[in-house]
Order: C-alpha cells, then sequence, then structure tokens
C-alpha cells in the first residue's frame, strides 16, 4: 500500500516541520518541499495497511508542532492504483483531477510520456498525483500543457519540488 501526505505549514515553520519529520525516521527521499499551496509532500512506500499508516505516520505528522500550530492543513492521498516507485527527484507533481469513466486511462496516458516518473490513482480531493522530470521551467510549462490536453483530464494542480539544504539529493 502506497500513500500521500500533503502538509501546509504557518509561514516560516517549514524546515521545522522537515526537521521533526527527519526525526520520525521518514526516508528524506520521500519528502518534498514545494513551491505551490501545499508545503510539503511526504510519500510512503510498502505500507501493511491504512491502520499502519494511521497509527505510525497520519496521527504523530498531525501533531507536530502543534501547541505552536505548525502545521496549517493536511491533505491525505491513499493510492489505490500505482505508478512506478521514484528512481530519481522529481522537478515537480501535478495533482489532476478527470472525468470518472476515463481515469485509468489518463493514469496509463500519463505513464507513456517520457517526463512522468510515476502516476497514481488517489483516494482523495485529487484522482491522480503525477511526479514529472523537467530540464527547466519551459520544459515544464511544456510538459504540464500537454498533460492538461490528455482526454479525460478535468483539472490540475502544479507544483515545483524546491531544493532543500537538510535533505540531498539522491
Amino acid at each position: 500500500m502506497k500513500a500521500y501526505m500533503g502538509l501546509t505549514c504557518k509561514p516560516g515553520s517549514y524546515m521545522t516541520v522537515l526537521k521533526a519529520l527527519l526525526k520520525m525516521f521518514v526516508d528524506q527521499r520521500d519528502i518534498f518541499l514545494m513551491f505551490g499551496p501545499i508545503d510539503i509532500v511526504v510519500q510512503f512506500n510498502d505500507l501493511k495497511n491504512i491502520e499502519e499508516f494511521k497509527e505510525k505516520w497520519f496521527d504523530p505528522i498531525r501533531m507536530i508542532g502543534a501547541e505552536d500550530d505548525l502545521i496549517t492543513k493536511t491533505i491525505t492521498l491513499i493510492v489505490v492504483s500505482e505508478g512506478p516507485k521514484l528512481a530519481e527527484k522529481p522537478y515537480a507533481f501535478v495533482f489532476l483531477n478527470t472525468k470518472p469513466k476515463n481515469l485509468e486511462t489518463v493514469r496509463k496516458s500519463l505513464l507513456s510520456i517520457p517526463e512522468v516518473l510515476s502516476a497514481d490513482s488517489v483516494f482523495g480531493p485529487f484522482d491522480v498525483i503525477c511526479s514529472l522530470k523537467a530540464a527547466d521551467t519551459a520544459e515544464l510549462e511544456t510538459l504540464v500543457s500537454a498533460i492538461q490536453h490528455i482526454a479525460g483530464v478535468e483539472s490540475s494542480m502544479t507544483s515545483i519540488v524546491a531544493a532543500v539544504n537538510i535533505l540531498p539529493d539522491y
């Protein structure tokens, strides 16, 4: 089982939240600082079940800095159909909503694009979370435009992954 958590942090507190995630033994390759409406995306692979995710990750992460309201909003995405595991750090994540009948077709279309590292169907406010590689923002713009024109895509939200000094590249 696989899941994602998106965290929106109180302004100026994302580094404190990132350090707390590392202290919880979240693999640094699964933590992504974002430029966009979601500040941090955390990916959880190889989960046994939803109860394990809730007890080991979801509840403790929600409580990071609770006394100071360091995390102001969470979004949880439970994967129902997995794409490949990330072999390299993505340049951006695209969160997509699709027409219900086109969900699996859109996901498979995404996976046919060479710059798409992974595409997972998820339960939550989005239908698909997709990670991309790009050389620069111009290539990202072209790629996102192509994704938005896939038949069945209704809307998208793109967030660029930021470089984080405390999280080395892999």
